[in-house]
């Protein structure tokens, strides 16, 4: 297996992963990045193939398993608990209460709540440069998913800070600051749910949180640790993504000089798909091999964690023509921005719902906005976001 060496934090490759993509996938299919420590999968057939694979997983096997530090114990807490990191029967009990919350249908009915939400954030007049991702991309997934669980959207502001520490975590070049902030977050936010937990107890609403309390306590073995370990979890994930997805998507829209007709009701399904793949929010997802497993020539061991690049099998030549171009007439065609397999994001019909009413919502309010600033990527990889997006109206 052939070693890459390319650091995640390199400010061009920040800026621009994509052609260090490229680069890695002419070599691949599986290269070991050394700068991560495990091997990485660059294009579409392997990646996908690997997020469907049932010899691999989330779960570290107990014999990889080490205590978490003192330091983070309520970090701990939530991540032992999250449904992201578990395999079956656990992993099939969660997300199977969880999805009793994401129908179709209910996700249909939130497009209400979510025009509501834009209006009144594009309400206020704006004459300057203001920085859209605060002010709009933060805001709409975060209340949404607030409704949804049954939060007060006035915590808004809580909700934002604890998962901006806790996710953190996930990025490259952590350190004990890092984790120092993350432990906080985690103790707030379960110091948190579990009081409002107990509230609802007593006062059920129409919620997702009532309905997994009603679960747990039909005998569906859900423990008061994992009911606040997957509320955690889809406060999280369920904006993180979107947030920046909403915030890369106005980038690509207002950089490429996408014409509005792009954002109509019979096209907007369409370019949100491509903005997804064009500039996904996540581009990395480890697996872990759960016993020896031959991947073309290469062979990964029992025990070895392999990084699944998402962002570089989205612009895969072999199954994307021309990639490298924005093109919202594309045909609509899988690609790997929520995963693939046992771990496919249940937010998925959420979050393009949400892009599908947020992006014409701000165009039709600002039909000339511009970009007063080129737009910067945070270095947060794995995690493909923008430190900020300065617009005027």
């Amino acid at each position: 297996m052939e070693t890459l060496h390319l650091s995640p934090q390199d400010p061009d490759f920040v800026q621009n992963p994509y052609p260090a993509y490229d680069a890695a996938r002419a070599r691949g299919p599986v290269l070991f990045w050394a700068d991560c420590g495990m091997a990485a999968a660059f294009d579409a057939a392997t990646v996908n193939a690997l997020l469907r694979d049932r010899r691999l997983g989330r779960e570290k096997p107990a014999a990889l398993q080490t205590p978490y530090p003192a330091h983070l114990s309520d970090w701990a807490l939530a991540e032992t608990h999250s449904m992201l990191d578990m395999e079956p029967p656990r992993h099939t009990r969660l997300r199977g209460l969880v999805l009793r919350a994401f129908t179709s249908r209910r996700i249909a009915g939130l497009s209400g709540d979510i025009t509501e939400v834009c209006a009144d954030l594009l309400d206020t007049r704006r004459d300057g440069p203001f920085d859209l991702i605060p002010a709009y991309c933060t805001q709409v997934p975060v209340r949404i998913i607030a409704r949804l669980l049954g939060v007060p959207e006035e915590m808004s502001g809580d909700l934002l800070r604890w998962s901006r520490d806790m996710v953190a975590m996930y990025q490259a070049g952590r350190d004990r600051t890092t984790e120092d902030r993350a432990n906080t977050a985690a103790a707030e936010f379960i110091a948190f749910l579990r009081s409002y937990i107990d509230k609802r107890r007593s006062d059920p609403r129409d919620d997702l949180i009532t309905q997994l309390i009603a679960a747990e306590e039909e005998g569906e073995k859900l423990t008061p640790d994992e009911l606040i370990g997957t509320c955690i979890l889809l406060l999280n994930a369920g904006h993180e993504a979107t947030v920046h997805s909403i915030g890369n998507g106005v980038k690509c829209l207002l950089e490429q000089g996408t014409a509005l007709s792009a954002l109509a009701p019979e096209r907007i399904a369409g370019t949100v798909e491509e903005i997804l793949r064009y500039d996904a929010p996540l581009h990395m997802f480890t697996r872990i091999a759960y016993e020896d497993i031959n991947i073309g020539p290469h062979s990964l061991e029992k025990g070895q964690e392999i990084a699944l690049i998402l962002g570089a099998a989205n612009r895969d030549p072999a199954l994307f023509e021309d990639p490298n171009t924005f093109n919202p007439n594309r045909a609509i065609k899988p690609n790997t921005t929520f995963g693939a397999g046992l771990h496919f994001c249940v937010g998925a019909p959420l979050a393009r719902l949400e892009l599908q009413i947020a992006l014409p919502a701000l165009f039709a309010a600002y039909p000339d906005l511009h970009l007063t600033e080129p737009p910067r990527y945070a270095n947060s990889y794995h995690f493909h976001k923008l430190d900020r997006l300065m617009v005027t109206p």
